[in-house]
C-alpha cells in the first residue's frame, strides 16, 4: 500500500485499517476471492453486506485493491473494479474522500459512474448515465446493493446532486 493507496508519511494509522478477503461471483458467474482495505469502524457492516451479496449470487465485476492500480482510482474505475480504501481528494476539490479513511465503496463503477459537471468518471460509463434504462449491474433504489447498503446506514452518492451511482459511505 506504501506509496500507492497510501503516502509514505503515513496519514492514516494502520491499526484504523482492516484487510478483508471478501467471495464474490463475477460477471460470469464464476466464484472468486476479492481483496479489500477498509476502516475498521465499517469492516463488520462490509462482511455481513458481501456475505448477502454472495448468498444471492449478486454479480460484481471484480474486488481488487487500488494499490493493484498503483493507487489510481481512474485506472480502477476504468477496470470496473469495486474497492474502498484509496487515501485521496474528492475529485476537483482539495478536500479528503471518505475513501481516504477507509469510510466509502465503489460498487461496479462502469455501470454506475460518477457524473459532475459533465464530467463523467469512468468515461466508458457514458452509455450508463441515463438511469432510465435497463441494464445489469445498475444500481437503483430496488437494488440489493442499495438496499443493504442503506440498511447498514450508508449513504448512497446516487442521491446527490452530483451524481455517484457506485458510490457509498458512512459517516
Amino acid at each position: 500500500m506504501m506509496g500507492k493507496s497510501m503516502p509514505d508519511d503515513i496519514p492514516v494509522p494502520f491499526d484504523e485499517l482492516r484487510y478483508l478477503s471478501i467471495p464474490y461471483y463475477d460477471y460470469d458467474n464464476q466464484i472468486q476471492i476479492g481483496e479489500m482495505v477498509c476502516n475498521k469502524a465499517i469492516a463488520k457492516d462490509l462482511l455481513f453486506i458481501f456475505r448477502d451479496l454472495f448468498s444471492a449470487q449478486y454479480q460484481i465485476n471484480s474486488i481488487r485493491l487500488v494499490d493493484d492500480f498503483g493507487g489510481n482510482d481512474e485506472a480502477s474505475m476504468m477496470a470496473n473494479n469495486t474497492s474502498c480504501f484509496n487515501y485521496r481528494t474528492i475529485r476537483g476539490t482539495d478536500r479528503l474522500s471518505k475513501h481516504a479513511f477507509g469510510m466509502a465503496v465503489d460498487i461496479n463503477p462502469l455501470q454506475n459512474p460518477h457524473v459532475r459537471n459533465g464530467r463523467i468518471a469512468p468515461p466508458s460509463g457514458e452509455v450508463y448515465i441515463d438511469r432510465n434504462q435497463h441494464f445489469a449491474h445498475k444500481i437503483d433504489k430496488s437494488d440489493l446493493v442499495y438496499l443493504l447498503f442503506k440498511s447498514y446506514g450508508f449513504i448512497w452518492g446516487g442521491n446527490w446532486q452530483s451524481k455517484d451511482y457506485q458510490h457509498f459511505e458512512k459517516q
